[in-house]
């Protein structure tokens, strides 16, 4: 039998599978802080928006996830995700370690590492391959995710 906060996370990863965001925002504490190398720093709805923007512009999209591991008050798991890169329309399989910190049943901490060179080399081609290591590179990619989330936001 797994744990309670195990299951959390198949739910919050099932849910991604099928672009329920609004399942996966359901996981999430009201004031969960979401981290990514892109994403930085998001709090409370922001964190929801996220994924809403993310799952209603997926093109291509597939996930996978395994390695889930839980406890009382922290957990884990791998995911991969296949999707068509709508900038550029290149695909990226991006291969990223997830961690979780659990409050009354709910996700309140939720922070997603992975290879931004890596995926800056599959999203924008050449120019991520020669650039994308560089840090004034990184910081504009993070600059664009987040006008593009400010802009979904006040679309809603």
């Amino acid at each position: 039998m797994s744990h309670p906060n195990a299951d959390l996370i198949q739910r919050f990863y099932s849910a991604f599978q099928k672009l329920d965001a609004e399942a996966m925002a359901a996981c999430y504490a009201a004031d969960v802080r979401f981290s990514d190398p892109v994403f930085v720093g998001l709090q409370g709805a922001e964190a929801g928006d996220m994924w809403r923007m993310l799952c209603s512009r997926a093109e291509g999209f597939s996930l996978t996830f395994d390695s889930v591991h839980a406890d009382d008050h922290a957990g884990s798991a791998r995911w991969v995700a296949t999707y068509r890169f709508s900038a550029t329309g290149r695909q990226v399989v991006n291969h990223i370690q997830a961690r979780f910190v659990f409050r009354d049943g709910l996700i309140v901490e939720h922070r997603d590492h992975f290879d931004l060179w890596r995926w800056a080399r599959q999203a924008l081609g050449a120019k991520g391959l020669l650039l994308g290591w560089a840090p004034p590179v990184q910081a504009a990619i993070r600059r664009q995710a987040a006008r593009g989330l400010a802009q979904f936001r006040t679309a809603r």
